[in-house]
């Protein structure tokens, strides 16, 4: 059969694939509660869920920087990438080796639910998969009215934040905030933590991941303590999309006080 990835690119597959690398560590959770996870051959030093079902698996180096050798080994009929995470020369390199690569592009919640029907689709998993795209299309349907003015961090040394065309930017939408960063150019800007904090939100938030925030990093944020409030966040529950999606959406709603 003939399937087009989320880039438009077209892969033949003589039957739904057996033997999967991921290189995508939130696609590798995904797999697993799909019920792919049996199928599941090689993944990142990244991926850590689920922790127990993962731990035998063979590690190819990072989503930056996949040890294609071993890939190869390793005789994937599918190699699931991200156009976010991975390297378009390590895709090209892979498909040109003769490995199909199937390419997600999920830059917002509604790509989530689309993105992620199809490739379940092509795993032959739809059935078990849809109950988790009903609860992502359930948590879209009535997103609260925007309330609150929000700086989401994702790393420091230089300071980074969540900016505009991304899953997180727009799980934020929908969760009634409105993302400060958005307005500056880039989907992850750089900029000096002061010309962010001038952005004016009315809450920041730390997540733990990518880079780990903690009380340790409080102190760069003491001029702005008594007048906006200082958050820490699942990085996991802001980033990856998937089975933690819908729960994330509810989650952040309480956070910035707009359950619906």
């Amino acid at each position: 059969m003939q399937v087009r990835d989320a880039l438009g690119r077209t892969i033949e597959l003589a039957a739904p694939p057996q033997r999967i690398v991921s290189l995508v560590p939130s696609m590798t959770e995904w797999l697993f509660s799909v019920g792919a996870g049996e199928r599941v051959v090689g993944i990142t030093d990244y991926c850590s869920e689920p922790a127990a079902a993962i731990a035998h698996l063979p590690r190819l180096r990072g989503t930056k920087n996949p040890d294609r050798t071993a890939i190869l080994s390793l005789h994937p009929d599918l190699v699931i990438a991200e156009q976010e995470e991975n390297r378009e020369r390590d895709v090209l390199a892979l498909a040109a080796a003769g490995v199909n690569v199937y390419v997600t592009a999920i830059r917002s919640v509604a790509d989530t639910a689309t993105q992620l029907a199809a490739l379940a689709a092509v795993l032959d998993v739809a059935a078990t998969a849809a109950p988790m795209i009903a609860e992502i299309q359930a948590a879209m349907a009535e997103p609260p009215a925007p309330a609150r003015r929000v700086l989401a961090l994702i790393w420091r040394d230089p300071w980074m934040a969540v900016g505009q065309d991304t899953y997180a930017n727009d799980l934020l939408r929908l969760s009634g905030g409105i993302n400060v960063a958005a307005a500056l150019p880039g989907r992850y800007p750089r900029a000096p933590l002061a010309e962010l904090l001038a952005l004016d939100p009315d809450i920041i938030l730390l997540p733990s991941e990518p880079y780990p925030f903690s009380e340790r990093d409080l102190p760069a944020f003491a001029e702005v303590a008594d007048r906006c409030q200082i958050a820490f966040c699942d990085g996991m529950a802001l980033t990856w999309p998937g089975p933690r999606t819908a729960a994330a959406i509810a989650s952040f709603r309480q956070l910035l006080g707009n359950a619906v």
